[in-house]
């Protein structure tokens, strides 16, 4: 009886009568690497990452998760936890390798050794390392086997970090720099650590390159990313951050003459980008996360435990706004780092008067997020300013405002973090006058070898109420972020000597929160609206006492020349008169 139930079941399955069940295999022969820059906190972005990841494991055998850098910081959930939320937010996704953005500064290298603790995966970056010292201060590459394939990744963070993520930090107790992102010998330390990649058996080298297009600004002798291509050679493909350019893929040509694949995926999860290696062909492609509907419950059940937990204070009412304060205009292009707007107007206001201050002076790059007509909330202010700065006091003398916001239009009309917001102060800036700002290799301010952009200085009497000339040699108190005051960032090195006569940590978004309360009582009324211009953009001649005194004496030297060229041509045909 078995024998003949076996041969009907063989019968059966020859002739098909049963479907048969195959199971396909992984596919073997493709890399997949998951990608992904300055994503600044937006936190949700992360869950439709982790289940993009787990729905291509499901086809393909190999497949990696990388990110470009500037992660911890951008949002109001970041600060909270100074970046502690999103350090578990990637460990949950769970990456293959990442760099440094020179964001993830902000909470200062003491914070940022807290979290490389925490992180399941240690980030690379092969230009950071203490002066003096010739190993790099973190792993310069890292080499990830995907099958038989080893590919290295290469951390490269920007040389304009030292100036714009607290330069305190990386010096000494005397105001010396001990650390150096290598701005001078940049090529030659990228090059260096592709060729050891390459030595130690990796088969294709990948940038994770925080160092995007710099538009007109350089940083030292780095131009942007693609000069950093065209300086190098041995690079598979680069994926860029920094700019929050959106590039699916470009191929720039490397000193070697070999054509580099070029990719960044914008900012906050615009995109997810997904790079497939394919036997020596590398594609690029970015996804549009907002059409990407899947979502990772695991994330997602982090996320609302994490909100839940800062729920209480960052959704407490504060205030009430009638206008719309903006960082941008009605198209979403952003205005602040070349353009007055109301509400840097009242965040300057409000660092001035809380501190007691001639001038208050917040700069666009620290000012984050609009400020909607209705309640203000906590978390609203917050996102403003997200970077837990504080408040200082200093005192300074005129010529030092001067040169401080001569160093500040240095960029204009180009986009600059440093672009003042003011209160207390005016001025006018002579557009036909190109910047004569001199820095040193650290970007920082050495002198102005030229005519100044900046004049007309006035500052507010609160005695007259009339804004009057400012004077040189006279002192006033200046309010603005420790970033400036006690670090001397953006390059503000003529600070270095202000005398401080405030710091108590009184946090940005605190005293913004104190003015909208108690002065304005609760209220941002019409009177922002419209904004009042502080500074001036005028065009032509301007007068004298606006140059420095070495271009006073060179026009000088120039006039006398001339008149004693005059005064030679006449006495030469008075001769010849008297000869004739």
């Amino acid at each position: 009886m078995k024998k003949i139930i076996s041969v009907i079941l063989s019968i059966v399955f020859v002739l098909g009568i049963f479907p048969t069940v195959s199971f396909a295999a992984p596919n073997t022969e493709n890399i997949i690497i998951l990608y992904e820059n300055d994503v600044h906190c937006a936190v949700e972005g992360y869950s439709k990452l982790s289940a993009m990841k787990k729905e291509l494991q499901e086809r393909y055998a190999y497949v990696g998760v990388v990110s470009v850098g500037d992660y911890i910081q951008g949002s109001s959930l970041g600060a909270i936890s100074q970046g502690e939320y999103i350090v578990e937010l990637m460990n949950l996704v769970g990456y293959d390798a990442l760099t440094l953005g020179n964001h993830e500064f902000d909470y200062r290298m003491d914070r940022l050794a807290e979290l490389v603790c925490l992180m399941n995966t240690k980030p690379v970056c092969c230009n950071f390392q203490k002066i003096g010292e010739t190993e790099s201060y973190y792993e310069p590459y890292t080499i990830v086997s995907y099958g038989d394939v080893d590919i290295a990744y290469i951390g490269i963070t920007t040389p304009h970090t030292i100036t714009s993520s607290s330069p305190a930090q990386f010096k000494d107790d005397n105001g010396e720099y001990i650390y150096t992102f290598n701005p001078e010998t940049l090529y030659d330390i990228v090059q260096d650590n592709i060729d050891s990649a390459k030595s130690a058996g990796a088969d294709y080298v990948i940038a994770l390159s925080h160092i995007g297009y710099a538009d007109d600004e350089t940083h030292g002798d780095i131009e942007d990313i693609e000069d950093l291509i065209r300086n190098t050679d041995g690079f598979d493909v680069v994926l860029d951050a920094h700019s929050h350019s959106v590039i699916e893929g470009k191929t720039v040509v490397d000193e070697g003459g070999n054509e580099v694949l070029l990719s960044s995926t914008g900012t906050k999860f615009e995109y997810i980008g997904k790079l497939t290696i394919s036997d020596g062909e590398f594609k690029t492609e970015l996804i549009n996360t907002a059409e990407y509907q899947k979502t990772d419950p695991d994330i997602d059940s982090y996320i609302e435990k994490i909100n839940a937990e800062y729920a209480v204070l960052g959704d407490r009412k504060v205030a009430f706004s009638e206008v719309d304060l903006i960082t941008q205009d009605a198209d979403g292009n952003r205005l602040v780092r070349n353009t007055e707007t109301n509400l840097g107007d009242l965040c300057a206001e409000a660092v001035r008067s809380v501190m007691g201050a001639d001038i208050g002076y917040v700069n666009g790059g620290g000012i984050r997020a609009d400020i909607m007509t209705g309640d203000i909330t906590f978390n609203d202010l917050l996102s403003v300013f997200p970077f837990n700065n504080t408040i200082v006091l200093a005192e300074v003398n005129g010529q030092t405002i001067k040169d401080m916001m001569e160093m500040a239009m240095m960029m204009w009309p180009e986009e600059d973090g440093s672009f003042p917001h003011l209160s207390g102060i005016t001025f006018s800036v002579n557009t036909d006058i190109p910047s004569s700002v001199v820095v040193n290799e650290m970007e920082e301010f050495v002198s102005v070898d030229g005519p100044y952009r900046v004049y007309d200085i006035k500052i507010f009497n609160s005695e007259t109420g009339k804004y009057e000339p400012m004077e040189l040699t006279e002192t006033y108190t200046i309010a603005s972020h420790n970033y400036f005051l006690l670090e001397q960032g953006s390059g503000m090195k003529m600070l270095e000597d202000a005398v401080i006569l405030q710091n108590e940590g009184l946090l940005d978004v605190e005293a913004l929160e104190y003015y909208i309360v108690e002065n304005l009582g609760g209220t941002v009324g019409e009177q922002y609206r419209d904004m009042v211009p502080n500074i001036t953009f005028t065009e032509g001649e301007q007068d004298m006492s606006q140059y420095t005194v070495s271009a006073l004496w060179i026009i000088g030297a120039v006039v006398v020349l001339l008149l004693a060229l005059l005064l030679t041509v006449f006495l030469i045909r008075k001769r010849k008169c008297k000869k004739k």
